[in-house]
């Protein structure tokens, strides 16, 4: 990420995301039916981002309502995924200075909504509703370009900036506060079975196009760069480059690149 922050009031996020699409759907009549569907006429956030994953999730227009009491379901039951989706949001605000409002992450932003419907597939996965889970699964492909099996773990506080061609495999873990640019792959090495996949732990950070794999740890606040081949475990804090990946000691630009 950038060193670009703004402070973020979760308290009143949702009050504000509320005044900022009131503004909007005023001053762009065109637009006003969308801010009303997805944001105003919903009284929370957990509501609102349910609705807005259930209206991407549906293959018909007729299902939305069915498809929204199903998340909002799947979130009653699950309380992290709402909790998790909040501290995703919070993260795109305050370390993305593309971002001039609170809602364009939760309305226009493909990375976080393939997150937020994985955690949702990852439920029912959990729940053995293994079809859903797929569906869930296929339709984020389709969407978003993003394919994240359901079994993997993956924690809050994620940063996923643009999202297209990211590839975690089903024994993948990562932890909180991890930044993800575009077309990275967590996978295996297409031998043997069980646990298979990389484990990102806290707070580290993987450039675009970097290609991980095998059962191996990224270590906490490790760097990978862009376009990095990584095929053996990367300690805490280290900065590794190159189609070997190797440490380096330079640091790296918000898309894992050396300065």
């Amino acid at each position: 990420m950038t060193d670009y922050h703004r402070a973020v009031d979760l308290a009143q996020l949702w009050q504000t995301i509320r005044a900022e699409a009131t503004r909007d759907a005023g001053q762009f009549p065109l637009l006003r039916d969308f801010y009303r569907r997805n944001i105003l006429q919903h009284e929370n956030f957990g509501q609102a981002l349910a609705y807005i994953l259930a209206a991407k999730l549906s293959d018909a227009e007729a299902q939305i309502g069915q498809w929204h009491l199903l998340v909002l379901d799947l979130m009653a039951d699950q309380p992290d995924i709402e909790t998790a989706a909040l501290k995703d949001l919070s993260c795109q605000l305050q370390s993305n200075a593309s971002v001039k409002d609170h809602y364009t992450p939760l309305l226009h932003f493909g990375g976080y909504q393939a997150l937020q419907s994985y955690r949702l597939a990852h439920a029912c996965w959990l729940q053995d509703d293994r079809p859903l889970a797929s569906y869930i699964q296929g339709r984020v492909v389709t969407l978003y370009g993003v394919d994240i099996h359901p079994a993997a773990q993956v924690g809050a506080g994620i940063f996923i900036d643009h999202a297209v061609g990211i590839v975690v495999g089903e024994t993948a873990v990562i932890e909180d506060d991890v930044t993800i640019f575009q077309c990275v792959t967590l996978g295996g090495t297409g031998k043997g079975s069980g646990d298979r996949h990389p484990k990102v732990r806290q707070g580290a950070f993987i450039g675009s196009g970097a290609l991980i794999l095998g059962n191996i740890e990224i270590g906490a606040g490790a760097k990978v760069g862009a376009g990095a081949i990584v095929v053996k475990s990367v300690a805490a804090h280290q900065t590794v480059i190159g189609s070997v990946a190797q440490a380096h000691s330079n640091k790296l630009d918000t898309q894992g690149n050396t300065a």
